[in-house]
């Protein structure tokens, strides 16, 4: 038995990686090489997703000469530069589109159905829909949470005021009822309290 087989690779403290390499790929397809294949080389223009097994010297030379466009002329590597722009997919200039304006009739008893969009993927419409959507959305009257409501209360606020509002609000009812602007009177220090309870909620709530 020789001791240099595949077999004893997998239970060396140190295996040679060539040797794991042969193991765990196809042997390189440069002429004469019994290298393993370990890294893939696309075959070029025709041959998309398909790919060469070379070893890392070989793979190296190959990707030296390789070329995509080798053997097209200057006007085809410019035409497909500007439809990669595009994803190689067709387009019209503004207002051109054969098929912008819907389906066309092909006989003479055929009848466009005037809702025929609304049962499209046309995206114009699901974006049409979404604004409306949005609209409505922003329409709807505001709904507090009991806490959050009963904080706005407490700050003298309707349930529809905004950050900017409920900061500004706050500011005004601290120096209201702080003792230091009041010469000292703490008779409204648990009315100050409440006050800074009810902000603190709203601003964890995010509202402040």
């Amino acid at each position: 038995m020789k001791f240099d087989d595949d077999i004893f690779e997998c239970i060396r403290i140190k295996p040679d990686p060539e040797a794991v390499a042969r193991r765990s790929f196809p042997r390189c397809d440069w002429e004469g090489c019994e290298a393993a294949g370990s890294h893939p080389a696309p075959k070029g223009r025709g041959h998309e997703g398909e790919y060469h097994r070379f070893c890392i010297d070989h793979v190296r030379l190959y990707n030296k000469s390789y070329n995509y466009f080798s053997g097209l002329g200057d006007e085809a590597v410019a035409s497909f530069q500007k439809d990669a722009a595009t994803g190689h997919r067709p387009t019209w200039t503004m207002g051109s589109n054969p098929d912008a304006g819907g389906p066309k009739p092909r006989g003479e008893d055929f009848e466009i159905p005037r809702n025929w969009t609304r049962r499209s993927g046309d995206p114009r419409i699901q974006f049409g829909r979404a604004a409306r959507f949005r609209a409505e959305f922003r329409s709807q009257p505001v709904r507090r949470k009991p806490l959050e409501k009963k904080a706005l209360e407490t700050l003298d606020l309707p349930e529809t005021a905004a950050g900017d509002v409920i900061r500004a609000r706050y500011k005004e009812l601290v120096k209201r009822h702080h003792p230091d602007a009041n010469g000292g009177d703490r008779s409204s220090e648990g009315r100050l309290q409440d006050i800074i309870h009810a902000y603190k909620l709203l601003r964890a709530a995010g509202l402040a």
